[in-house]
């Protein structure tokens, strides 16, 4: 091989001694024979395929391309980074690469560098779903979470089996703390919400019973309506985006945390620990917050009627006691009960379900509250139905 003179490729910032350079030390037909020096580093400015094109470009076109590692003096991943480009370089230029006087940890650095493909920057071409489509797919996900809640609402009537014979493992304490953030600490939101529906609805009644001269029926379409569903399904709703969004985010905090693999590793059932008591609590507040806010409800409707209805206090308290008969309340009760459990499973089910990012617990959360509402809004419908069909209504 013999050599065709020597030119250098060097790239010197402002304060450097040895810095790092390739210089073109033979050329031939057979290989061009390239050499790198001086400290490969990324605090230096080290030269770039840009000057590898330009040394190639001064010598005789060859099949193969040499590299001379043996006079560099320090290195780091600089150095893999610009052997990994020049061996994309020489892929593409159709050269042989061959590196010379490589130590072990350069090779087995850049192996490990290119052992991962890099990633593609193309994205495949997005294909707008049609309209039939976009529907299947919203049935399909309405169905897979349907079997989803069933199955979770199946573990936990095994857990609530073993509750009631006195072998579920889970801490009173967390009960009972439940029962508060669940029950009192919820009684400010049900009272304001459900005095205001009582009095809309109250407002809409006075307004077409006035045109028969009827204002006294108020009472009547108020009480029913509130007491019958209205007051259940307002219970329900605000429990579901306030304490149904807490529990997915505390559980989907501790799959995040990986608390809940601990306790799979220590033999604790996380539906026993975790859900058991979250469930019970709100199986037993929603009916009690729905008598709560049954009553303020009426009270709403009771404003409307003696401020703008002209009735009097005891006269619209007196009709409303002989429009409401105990199979009522016991259709708002069971409402209730039903409600409860549906907010209280579909906030522990995405909570388990849960992803192990921060921004996966914000999805549980708002997959959470919306899975309890349609769900709630389905039950009713079904519920209504069915106390019709058994003549409770």
């Amino acid at each position: 091989m013999s050599a065709t003179g020597s030119r250098s490729v060097t790239r010197r910032p402002d304060d450097g001694a040895d810095q790092p350079t390739i210089r073109l030390d033979a050329a031939e037909r057979d290989e061009t024979l390239i050499a790198l020096n001086g400290t490969w580093r990324l605090d230096r400015q080290v030269p770039t395929l840009r000057d590898v094109d330009q040394l190639l470009r001064e010598a005789p076109a060859s099949n193969c391309l040499a590299v001379d590692l043996a006079s560099v003096t320090d290195w780091d991943s600089a150095l893999v980074v610009f052997l990994r480009s020049l061996r994309a370089f020489s892929d593409q230029r159709r050269l042989q690469l061959e590196l010379r006087g490589m130590t072990g940890q350069v090779q087995r650095l850049l192996d490990l560098a290119e052992s991962t493909p890099p990633k593609s920057m193309e994205t495949a071409p997005r294909t707008q779903a049609s309209f039939v489509a976009s529907i299947g797919q919203d049935f399909l996900d309405l169905a897979r979470s349907t079997g989803e809640i069933m199955a979770f609402f199946g573990e936990g009537i095994l857990a609530l089996r073993r509750f009631l014979r006195g072998r579920a493992r889970f801490r009173q304490a967390d009960l009972w703390l439940t029962v508060q953030q669940a029950g009192a600490d919820a009684l400010p939101i049900v009272s304001l919400i459900s005095f205001l529906v009582g009095v809309i609805l109250g407002y809409i009644a006075d307004q077409q019973l006035a045109l028969f001269g009827a204002r006294v029926y108020v009472a009547d379409m108020v009480g029913l309506a509130t007491v019958i569903q209205m007051g259940a399904l307002i219970t329900a709703i605000v429990l579901a985006g306030r304490t149904g969004a807490a529990f997915a985010a505390q559980l989907g905090t501790m799959q995040v945390n990986e608390e809940i693999d601990a306790l799979c590793t220590l033999g604790i059932a996380p539906m026993e620990f975790l859900v058991l008591p979250r469930m019970l609590a709100l199986i037993a507040m929603t009916p009690l917050l729905a008598i709560y806010a049954d009553l303020l409800g009426v009270l709403g409707g009771a404003f409307v009627g003696v401020t703008i209805g002209g009735l009097s206090l005891t006269e619209y308290l007196v009709e409303t006691r002989a429009a409401i008969e105990w199979r009522h309340i016991l259709q708002g009760l069971i409402s209730a009960c039903v409600y409860g459990a549906i907010v209280a499973a579909s906030g522990c089910l995405r909570g388990m379900q849960c992803g192990r990012s921060a921004a996966a617990v914000g999805e549980a959360t708002t997959s959470a509250v919306v899975t309890a509402i349609v769900f709630i809004v389905i039950a009713a419908a079904v519920l209504t139905i069915l106390f019709d069909a058994i003549g409770l209504s």
